[in-house]
């Protein structure tokens, strides 16, 4: 969960958000179970049940600080699932190593707190930089003129791929190149200069699922349609 949607909903409720991590396929993972301190941006810390690992490409423990997969020991815990129903070849692919890989990057606190940083599939490389777009999406929710946004990779020919915003405005503020590059600068200071969006495109709504979950996919095969999107 975006840092600035916990600090939000504490200054106007009084109460704190114990976020939680999991998928369809398991029980929560990694959480902020109350004996531990929270911590806006962190997902909390693994489950004393699940025996939670971040790990590299070659499935060794990543360092504290260091980008991993979210994976789960072939071990199972209770309540992780057994299979895909009626797909062997899916279930073995996800089941059938030494772990669950969940596909899911994130990375580790000294103090053990988990970070997530997006799907693998949704991380963007851009010149030679690895860019997950939850920090990006985080950074621009603190800006005032946002409601929600999409951070998804586009196509560049010279850098392979460029970070690419889909924003909801808040009330009162309207699209124009001067709001774009006013948020292109907030995201370089609160972060870091290469992983600000380079376009932006301003949207009434975002796509999403039933669940309220952004369709990232959705929005990274309308790229190629659109015809006028805004670059600096």
């Amino acid at each position: 969960m975006n840092p600035e949607v916990v600090k939000q909903w504490e200054a106007l409720t009084g109460h704190l958000i114990y976020e939680g991590f999991g998928q369809s396929e398991g029980p929560v993972l990694i959480a902020n179970f109350g004996w531990d301190e929270i911590r806006p941006g962190s997902c909390g810390k693994p489950s004393p049940i699940t025996n939670v690992r971040i790990l590299s490409a070659d499935n060794t423990e990543s360092e504290d600080g260091e980008e991993g997969s979210i994976c789960v020991p072939a071990v199972k815990p209770v309540g992780l699932f057994v299979g895909y129903y009626g797909d062997e070849e899916a279930t073995d692919d996800a089941l059938g190593g030494d772990y669950y890989n969940l596909r899911d990057m994130a990375w580790r606190d000294s103090d053990g707190y988990i970070n997530f940083i997006g799907r693998s599939d949704d991380m963007i490389k851009s010149s030679g930089y690895r860019i997950g777009p939850f920090e990006v999406e985080s950074a621009l929710i603190e800006h005032p003129a946002v409601v929600e946004c999409a951070i998804t990779a586009a196509p560049d020919p010279v850098r392979g791929q460029v970070v690419k915003a889909t924003i909801v405005l808040a009330n009162g503020y309207a699209p124009s190149d001067e709001l774009a590059a006013e948020l292109q600068n907030h995201v370089k200071r609160v972060t870091a200069p290469y992983k600000y969006p380079r376009i932006i495109e301003f949207v009434t709504e975002l796509p999403k699922t039933l669940g309220g979950k952004i369709k990232r996919a959705e929005i990274r095969s309308q790229v190629a349609a659109e015809k006028t999107p805004k670059e600096n």
